[in-house]
């Protein structure tokens, strides 16, 4: 017998969490670095729910990264698509901020090793979105979209429809950065999971991400 399917993880973030580094519902857990500052990692608003990452008024290097403890149960292969609805505040120059999926998490990162995400990064534009695809063999990073990200949510797409050599990138419904090939066909065995990582190199800002939703579509096959 062979069972085929689609599977959805699909969180709405609509309880009272707050992230550890001890993976709570749905998986979640908190990578956080600070020395002297209390950045938190929680749910906001239960009634209609989001995830807060806010860093602290703290003049030090802050992490923080909510992601799947690097559990990569994604094969990129069965991946169908990704939808991320989120908004942000304090977004200053020393402020870089990711949320897609990644493999295993780094404090730094340009130093994860395959992916496909949405980024910001506050040294080049406190309100631009550019998009990353990695698959160890093709990189293409900090690719423009013309979109922006503010107090506003957004929906945030990507999409793995066409297949690994041609995954495409959306913001509320239009197709950003399409005169990019996004191939990811040499990831191979480079399972992946979701992830949201916010950090600031200095500074007493205190930049945050809200995300609403996150929700990853993927296919499944038992049997012979």
């Amino acid at each position: 017998m062979i069972s085929r399917g689609v599977i959805v993880f699909d969180d709405h973030f609509d309880r009272n969490q707050v992230l550890t580094a001890t993976a709570g519902m749905n998986g979640w857990t908190l990578a956080k670095t600070a020395a002297g500052g209390s950045p938190t990692a929680q749910t906001v608003n239960a009634d209609a729910g989001a995830l807060a990452l806010t860093l602290a008024a703290t003049s030090e290097a802050e992490i923080l990264c909510a992601y799947q403890g690097d559990v990569l149960y994604l094969d990129p292969a069965s991946i169908q698509s990704v939808d991320i609805e989120a908004f942000v505040s304090g977004v200053d120059p020393v402020t870089s901020i990711i949320f897609g999926l990644a493999s295993a998490r780094n404090d730094t990162i340009n130093s994860i090793a395959n992916g496909a995400f949405f980024k910001m990064l506050g040294a080049t534009s406190t309100s631009n979105i550019v998009v990353d695809t990695l698959d160890g063999t093709t990189t293409n990073r900090s690719i423009a979209t013309g979109a922006t990200l503010a107090g506003t949510l957004k929906k945030f797409t990507i999409d793995f429809t066409n297949g690994l050599a041609d995954v495409r990138f959306f913001v509320d419904g239009e197709r950003v950065a399409g005169s990019t090939k996004f191939d990811m066909t040499q990831i191979g065995t480079g399972n992946l999971q979701p992830i949201i990582q916010i950090q600031k190199a200095s500074g007493t800002g205190v930049p945050a991400i809200q995300v609403a939703r996150f929700r990853v579509q993927h296919k499944f096959a038992y049997g012979a």
